[in-house]
């Protein structure tokens, strides 16, 4: 207790006495026994209210002997199973040491991807972060005296570089290098580049490379194969200087479905790992062809323009027919071209129109202008005008899709026999109409959007002479070709209204992260998180069902499926009590990072250990470095104290004493008539 607090509780008890000597015993002539029990209890009230001002408090110290942690972080990746044996031996005679266990709180972890608290080693962790793992734990014990003791290969395959990590002044890590640490000559295959899908007949670009381990020069063949068949092969040289290679093709996609890829160098002599010698990918090929009808009863060079120009894409596909096609014939095709039309269209006009399929429509000198304005088109023309030529102006403001990169520079004029245009859907113009230099503000080609559909008109013929101005401008046809090209794409673009939506990738790497997720919409479309979403996976080769609920995230369900073996896979991904299924197709290939390393890299694990203030070791030097931490005058339990501070009464008791000492004076006092 403070002599302050002493002080004012002296000061108290005689302001208490003097306050009680006045009113009891200065000028009190008899002084009975009474007289001086209520005088006590005047003293004890006054004394104790004065006591609760005060509240004197004195503090008591505690001693308790703190010891540094000793964390224990043992790397649980496949690359580490041959060495898995060492590895439980040495934490086991690290924890099992009694000078170790009385020096430190010893405390063990496990790491892969990420850190875990230890319980027992598998050796299946596909990928290794090490830098994430130290990091971890440096926000674990940021403020209390830290030795790490790291047992790995060293060979990272996600993360930042970890021999550059940085700890507290209060942590160092030691590291202890398990495996083979000789460098031994390997060639290896790096990570293929290629797009996950293909269109049919198009040829994709993969891209890989070589790396070399060694001092000596070595050759070695290069083969890529396509469900194997060699699409490509090389020979490659390389030595400690040119120790990299890049491997740049172009694949043909000849067939439709899921291939698989596969990048193969071949063994050198003595060569130990032969894992990292192939690496393998997939591509879908897909056949989406869109099929468009050009339907026309007339011969022009406006026909063979169109379908050279739309199928300047290998994915569009152009068929020429006349007006009484068969309805078998017609429901083949995605889009249809009318190019002046006449009444004998009436029946491809109503079937389109029954499908609700975009158009395309191009009128010219031999239009039945009165056919389509009794077709219900929402849009009416005026006949009756004479042929004359128009020219195109092209409209900045268009918006649907972007226009700009098309040149109408010395574009000939169209033939058009239209008068004045009334279009009563919503639409926009793409290209205005001007005739003998003067805009007459009327569209002479529009887009029209209508009941869910889209139309695009065109008021003109002869557009077979701005392809050839194309050529004559460019040398090339793109500029005609891109402009006819957008405009298909636009009108066979749609919109993906489905509730139940699954997204995937068709090729997954290794099983690590092969995650599928879904969304569920109820029918006013806000996405439900009470639906009972679940996916049923089947392994085509094996014939093997696994089923899975998915789990509810952040506004989505999701399946982690890593525990699928390599292979190709079909899935269905359904909600319970609804209709509503999606089904799909993967392929995991057969790959796993920690399979590519030849050697443990006892050259990162030193310099982080220097960089951390701490030591590397090797499996046989487990005693030095026990020794190591227990004569490091920098790993000493440190004493610390605790200070409490306690209240010297309990004021619940003295607040008792007080109502009690004033209670029975006044008692007293009315008993004996003194009040």
């Amino acid at each position: 207790m403070e002599s302050i607090t002493v002080l004012y509780i002296i000061l108290a008890a005689i302001v208490a006495l003097g306050i009680v000597v006045f009113q009891y015993i200065y000028k009190q002539k008899a002084k009975s026994k009474i007289h001086w029990l209520l005088a006590f209890l005047r003293f004890t009230g006054i004394f104790g209210l004065l006591l609760l001002l005060i509240n004197p408090q004195f503090s008591q110290k505690s001693y308790t002997l703190e010891k540094p942690n000793l964390v224990i972080l043992a790397d649980n990746s496949t690359s580490i199973a041959e060495n898995g044996t060492q590895l439980s031996e040495i934490i086991s005679e690290i924890k099992s040491s009694d000078n170790i266990s009385d020096r430190f709180k010893i405390a063990d972890y496990s790491f892969g991807a990420e850190l875990q608290i230890f319980d027992s080693l598998s050796f299946l962790e596909k990928n290794t972060n090490i830098y994430k793992s130290l990091s971890s734990l440096k926000d674990v014990y940021a403020r209390e005296q830290t030795v790490t003791i790291l047992l790995s290969d060293g060979n990272q395959t996600i993360g930042q570089d970890y021999s550059y990590f940085k700890s507290n002044q209060n942590n160092s890590v030691y590291t202890v290098v398990l495996g083979d640490t000789t460098k031994y000559k390997d060639i290896s295959v790096g990570s293929i580049q290629t797009n996950k899908y293909a269109f049919l007949k198009n040829k994709f670009p993969l891209e890989t490379y070589v790396s070399y381990q060694g001092n000596t020069a070595v050759s070695a063949t290069v083969s890529i194969k396509m469900n194997s068949k060699v699409v490509h092969k090389e020979n490659v040289k390389l030595n400690s200087q040119n120790n990299y290679k890049p491997i740049s093709i172009e694949v043909e996609a000849n067939a439709v479905g899921i291939k698989n890829l596969v990048v193969e160098v071949s063994q050198l002599p003595e060569e130990r790992n032969i894992k990292n010698n192939k690496r393998t990918t997939s591509i879908e090929v897909i056949d989406e062809k869109t099929k468009i009808a050009l339907i026309a009863d007339i011969l022009h060079p406006d026909l063979g323009a169109l379908k050279k120009a739309i199928e300047s894409n290998e994915q569009r596909e152009v068929s020429i027919l006349k007006s009484n096609a068969a309805n078998s014939i017609l429901e083949e095709n995605d889009l249809f071209i009318f190019y002046q039309p006449t009444a004998r269209f009436k029946n491809s006009f109503e079937y389109a129109k029954s499908k609700n399929v975009n158009t395309i429509i191009i009128t010219g000198t031999q239009t039945d202008y009165s056919f389509l304005n009794n077709a219900n088109l929402a849009f009416e023309i005026e006949n009756g005008y004479p042929e004359q030529e128009v020219f195109g102006l092209l409209n900045n403001g268009f918006t649907k899709y972007d226009i700009t990169d098309f040149d109408l520079t010395d574009f000939p004029p169209l033939v058009s026999d239209a008068g004045p245009i009334l279009i009563t859907a919503q639409y926009e113009t793409l290209l205005g109409t001007q005739i003998k230099g003067l805009d007459v503000q009327q569209p002479l080609m529009a887009v029209i959007e209508r009941n869910a559909s889209k139309h695009a008109l065109l008021l003109g013929e002869n557009l077979w002479k701005w392809r050839v101005q194309t050529f004559r401008n460019t040398n090339e046809f793109i500029n005609f070709d891109e402009f006819i090209g957008n405009l298909i794409r636009y009108l066979t673009s749609s919109k993906n209204k489905s509730r139940l939506n699954v997204d995937y990738e068709k090729v997954y790497e290794g099983s690590s992260n092969t995650v599928i997720t879904v969304t569920y919409f109820d029918e006013a479309f806000l996405f439900d998180p009470n639906a009972k979403v679940k996916i049923k996976v089947t392994n085509k080769e094996t014939k093997k069902v696994q089923t899975y609920p998915m789990i509810l995230k952040n506004g989505y369900f999701e399946a982690d499926l890593s525990n699928l073996i390599a292979g190709s896979y079909e899935f269905v991904a359904s909600v319970d009590n609804e209709s509503k299924v999606e089904t799909g197709k993967f392929v995991i290939s057969e790959f796993d990072m920690e399979n590519q390393f030849v050697s443990s890299d006892n050259v990162k694990l030193e310099k982080l250990a220097v960089n951390s203030r701490g030591k590397m070791f090797y499996p046989s030097q487990i005693e030095e470095l026990l020794t190591d931490l227990k004569e490091n005058d920098a790993y000493v339990p440190t004493e610390k104290s605790t200070e409490n501070i306690v209240s010297l009464i309990d004021f619940r008791m003295l607040l008792a004493i007080i109502v009690f000492a004033f209670g029975a004076e006044w008692f007293i006092r009315k008993y004996n008539g003194l009040i």
